[in-house]
Order: C-alpha cells, then sequence, then structure tokens
C-alpha cells in the first residue's frame, strides 16, 4: 500500500529544520545549529503543521533570546535573499520561514516595537507570506498597521504589495480575526487593483469576495469605479471583476450580474432534461435547452437541493456554462458524479430537486429519486 502523502511532513522536517539551523548560525557566532536542531526534533514529528510552527518559533526564542531589538539584526542577517521580485504568480516561498513571523509577532510587547517589527515582516514576506503573522499587529494597534499597509501597496517588491491586501482581508481563511471596518482597507485596494502581478490582483478579488458576504453593495461600487476608470487592463479587470463576485453570481445578486452584462431579467425559455432515477455512485446526466434572442449573454448554474438526515435540506449551487444565444438558443449537457462517500456530506436516497438557474434566476426544475 503507498504511503499517503503528508504535507506537515513535507513543510516541516530534519532537512528544513537543518537548513534554517545553518541560516542562523551564519548570523550569530553564539547559536549553535546542532543543539537547535536537536530541540526542535524532539518534539517536531509529534505535532500538527500550525503546531509545528509555534514549536519552532519557540525554539528560535530560546535559541536567540531577547526583546525585539537585540533579536532583529540576527534574524535580517539570517534572512536568504528575497523572492524573484520577476516572478507574476505562485510563488509562495519557504514555509520554514512561517516561524519567524510568529517570533516577531511575539516578540512585539508595545506600540514602541512595532515599527521594528513591521520592518522585520516587510522583509520575511519576501521569503514567505507573513498575512497570518501581520494579523495580531494590525488587531492590537489598527491605525499604524495600516497606515504602513497603505505604504506596501506601492513597494517594489509584488510580495509585500500582496501582503497589503491579504493582510487585512476579513475573512482571511485560517487567519485571525481583525474586526475592521469594511471600507478601512479600500483605499488600499484602490492602489492595488491597477497591479501587474496576478499575485496581488487575485488578493484583491479575494478579498472583495470576502467583504461582498457583509456588504455586496460596497463591492459593486467600487468595481464600477474601476470599470470607469480604466487603470487596470480591461481583460485582468474583467477576470479580477468575476473573481471578486463569485460568491454574489452564485446567490444570484441582480447587480453582480448586471456589471458582469448578464441580465436577470432576460426573456427566454428553458427546459430541464432529467432522469427519473439514478443510482448513488453513478452520473446524474443533466440537459438544458434555452431560446430567446440571439446573442443574449447567459450564464447558467444548476442547484441540487440534497435531503439531509432528519428530514433536512441543503441546496448547492454548480457552474454550468456561459455563453451567449444561437439561432437556435443553446443546448447543454452535464454528467455530475454522485460519489458515495464525498469527503464533506453522504448523499441520501430519496427525491432530490434539480433547479436549472440562468443569470442567477430559477428557470426550470424537477426532481430525481436517488437509489442507494
Amino acid at each position: 500500500m503507498a504511503e499517503s502523502f503528508s504535507l506537515k511532513d513535507q513543510l516541516f522536517n530534519v532537512e528544513k529544520t537543518r537548513y534554517l539551523a545553518g541560516l542562523f548560525d551564519a548570523a550569530s557566532v553564539e547559536f549553535d545549529p546542532r543543539a537547535f536542531e536537536a530541540d526542535v526534533m524532539a518534539r517536531l514529528l509529534d505535532l500538527e503543521l500550525k503546531a509545528r510552527i509555534n514549536w519552532i518559533a519557540e525554539m528560535l526564542s530560546k535559541h536567540v533570546p531577547g526583546p525585539l531589538d537585540q533579536v532583529a539584526p540576527v534574524i535580517f542577517a539570517a534572512l536568504p535573499p528575497p523572492l524573484d521580485p520577476s516572478l507574476r504568480d505562485d510563488d509562495f516561498g519557504d514555509f520554514i520561514f512561517a516561524p519567524l513571523g510568529e517570533w516577531v509577532t511575539d516578540l512585539t510587547k508595545t506600540e514602541a516595537d512595532l515599527p521594528l517589527a513591521l520592518d522585520l515582516l516587510e522583509a520575511v514576506t519576501q521569503r514567505f507570506s507573513m498575512e497570518f503573522a501581520i494579523r495580531p499587529l494590525l488587531k492590537t494597534w489598527p491605525d499604524p498597521v495600516l497606515a504602513r499597509m497603505s505604504r506596501w501597496a506601492g513597494h517594489a517588491h509584488y510580495h509585500v504589495r500582496r501582503l497589503a491586501s491579504e493582510g487585512t482581508r476579513p475573512r482571511l481563511p485560517w487567519g485571525l480575526a481583525v474586526n475592521l471596518p469594511l471600507d478601512a482597507p479600500l483605499p488600499i485596494l484602490d492602489r492595488l487593483h491597477g497591479d501587474d502581478t496576478r499575485f496581488v490582483t487575485r488578493s484583491v478579488a479575494n478579498h472583495l469576495n470576502d467583504i461582498a458576504k457583509k456588504d455586496p453593495q460596497i463591492v459593486v461600487d467600487q468595481l464600477t469605479a474601476w470599470q470607469a476608470r480604466g487603470e487596470q487592463a480591461q481583460k485582468e479587470l474583467d477576470w479580477m471583476t468575476s473573481h471578486a463576485l463569485r460568491g454574489l453570481i452564485k446567490a444570484g445578486d441582480p447587480r453582480a450580474l448586471r456589471l458582469l452584462g448578464y441580465d436577470p431579467e432576460l426573456d427566454l425559455s428553458a427546459e430541464l432534461e432529467l432522469p427519473g432515477r439514478v443510482r448513488i455512485g453513478e452520473k446524474l446526466m443533466l440537459g438544458a435547452r434555452l431560446k430567446g434572442a440571439r446573442g443574449a449573454r447567459v450564464l447558467v448554474d444548476y442547484a441540487l437541493t440534497f435531503q439531509r438526515a432528519g428530514g433536512k435540506t441543503s441546496t448547492k449551487v454548480f457552474k454550468w456554462k456561459t455563453g451567449t444565444l444561437g439561432a437556435d438558443g443553446l443546448s447543454l449537457q452535464k454528467a455530475h458524479p454522485l460519489k458515495a462517500r464525498a469527503s464533506t456530506f453522504t448523499l441520501l436516497p430519496g427525491a432530490h430537486r434539480v433547479t436549472l438557474m440562468v443569470n442567477g434566476q430559477p428557470r426550470a426544475s424537477g426532481e430525481v429519486e436517488f437509489l442507494a
């Protein structure tokens, strides 16, 4: 049997620990790399991923003791060259530098420490992103941290520019809640939306998608303003708009649909073709036929309403097709796999409703019997 893949073991292991030890050995004559490696490895492999980051940070603090102003020169000296600034995407860096952010955050005791701490995070994020490490500082001292992050929006290195958006996201996955007003980072996003790096613009779009969950109008207004200003290449701005509005599109928000060029009130006829029954573990075959004005833009989704235990139901929207209606309309086919052992839920036998959505509006529906 093949061994299962372990992300925590790939990211944090003896080789990575030894690499980090070598960097600090070169930066400080007082650092003992062998003792550091032994202390880290005494517990590392028993810990989960996040706990490994915290443990390495704790061992760094033990082997390079002192307050932030004494430790900072060693950290600066230990850093390898920055990530390639000429790249444009998917260069996250080496996770072994994540503990440096936790270490810096732990050593930031007062606002007087803050400028140096932010200098360090600015440097470290050019080796591995510091969006998680900065959030405790942002929550404790929002005004000065936001002021620095505003300056980062104009930084020469795209990893620092991305941190200005990613670190201020209202719903950063696995990140500490910072409880900023939703519009507080908008001046930062306003500067970043014209960036020429997808790593940055993806973060801006994800940030807007977070905001949209609470206040869709802020997002629609901001994207509309950017469209009018024309500071970003149109293809990239179209991608950002679609990515930022993805949650609103699934929810059928008419403002978002219209911004993307889809009329929620489009006059059309729609038919949905379904089998009478299908067995769990097989594929649900869907068909749809749309007729309307030639050239009309359509965004087609389908919603499955699943039976749940205790007589409850839940609905999930799935993407299907975007396109335009031809002279004969548009015909679609789709095979939806019904996984018998999905990782997030279990399919139950019984009647399940399928709804055809066109430009965010339900246009046709029917039921399918799921068989065990």
